[in-house]
């Protein structure tokens, strides 16, 4: 589908200035030539002084309502939303911003819930606007290796692939997520499934058979689960078994993937984030670099090979969308690729949920036997 093209820079407004805003998009808006970041929207008052202190540029306004009375009364002009909020909140801001002719890149979760993200589109849709999502992590440096050598067939007919996204954070999070409900899309199937389930897919193709296992640690202030393993069995027979924790006290392998020629191990997760937090410029000749030390292993039992990590490269989804604002390209991520991961997402948490149910009524059956 065309959309509405925009003659560069593309005037940009950066809603919400948390990690997502002020780590990810923020610096790599800035980075890009292309871009003009016009507006930060944010009420925190520390993030107001960032803000102001990193982007002297940018009108910084206090909440999302202030940034449509701006536009609406014609204080300023804006091409491209960056939507860097809470996943509750992406529905309504999106059609919003589409019934105002505004392109968008919605961080993940795309939505909630699966209607949300099919009302989404549909706003972008009916106003010839583009509709992105932030899947970025598939330009992490171990990915891109990973996704190279699978193109090559270097291991073969590839038989299953391992991938983990683990922390040992016993406290939470210490943000939105700590207390959010699934309802509100919450949890780490939604947040980090989202792009360990679209990585699996980028590599293995459509999913034919999920399954999942989902579990809650640290109390009742929420529903939203916190460890979680997926296991997706892809048309082409590949069994991708995916590992989303907060609790893990020691981590197993980010990537393991076993095929009929050899095998693919690495460890640790990609850089580009904690480089990004600690002011990194995505122009560094350091950044994306992982150490030297730091490589996969490849090949088999007694007789393995190391394999440099490439460079990460998250400045590409910008570049990407740049192009297809500015020319009319191909978007970096096709929003219904996103809705496809939150469907599956969806049909996890409806098995989940039946699961649960069954088992409360063969306890409450068998206590029934008992009496």
């Amino acid at each position: 589908m065309t959309h509405l093209q925009v003659s560069g820079p593309v005037r940009t407004a950066l809603v919400g200035f948390g990690v997502a805003g002020s780590v990810f998009h923020a610096p790599l808006l800035a980075h890009n030539a292309d871009y003009r970041l016009d507006v930060i929207v944010t009420g925190d008052a520390q993030r107001v002084a960032t803000a102001q202190q990193r982007y002297p540029q940018a009108r910084v306004l206090p909440d999302w309502p202030a940034l449509l009375k701006a536009i609406d009364g014609g204080e300023i002009g804006i091409d491209l939303i960056v939507l860097a909020t809470p996943p509750a909140q992406h529905a309504e801001q999106a059609v919003q911003a589409s019934q105002r002719a505004i392109h968008l890149v919605v961080d993940k979760p795309f939505a909630p819930d699966v209607q949300a993200a099919e009302m989404m589109i549909a706003a972008a849709q009916q106003a010839n606007t583009l509709l992105t999502v932030f899947h970025n992590r598939r330009w992490d440096g171990d990915f891109l290796t990973l996704q190279r050598l699978v193109h090559k067939e270097a291991f073969g007919t590839v038989r299953s692939f391992e991938s983990r996204f683990e922390w040992w954070r016993p406290q939470g999070f210490g943000n939105w997520r700590d207390s959010v409900t699934l309802a509100q899309g919450g949890g780490l199937l939604l947040d980090l499934g989202s792009h360990l389930i679209d990585q699996a897919i980028q590599l293995f193709g459509p999913v034919a058979h999920a399954t999942a296992e989902l579990a809650r640690h640290s109390g009742p202030q929420s529903d939203s689960d916190e460890d979680c393993f997926v296991s997706l069995l892809h048309h082409n027979g590949v069994r991708s078994r995916l590992w989303m924790n907060g609790q893990a006290a020691l981590n197993a392998p980010r990537f393991h993937l076993l095929g009929s020629k050899g095998a693919f191990t690495h460890w640790g997760l990609d850089n580009q984030e904690p480089q990004l937090a600690a002011g990194m410029s995505p122009g560094d000749s350091q950044y994306g670099v992982t150490p030297a030390e730091n490589v996969a292993r490849a090949g088999t039992v007694g007789a393995t090979t190391t394999v440099p990590i490439e460079r990460g490269h998250y400045p590409a989804f910008y570049q990407l969308l740049a192009n297809a604002l500015i020319h009319g390209g191909p978007p970096p991520v096709d929003a219904r690729e996103a809705l496809g991961v939150l469907q599956l997402i969806e049909q996890l948490h409806r098995q989940h949920r039946v699961r649960i149910a069954s088992r409360a009524n063969i306890f409450l059956t068998e206590g029934m036997n008992d009496v």
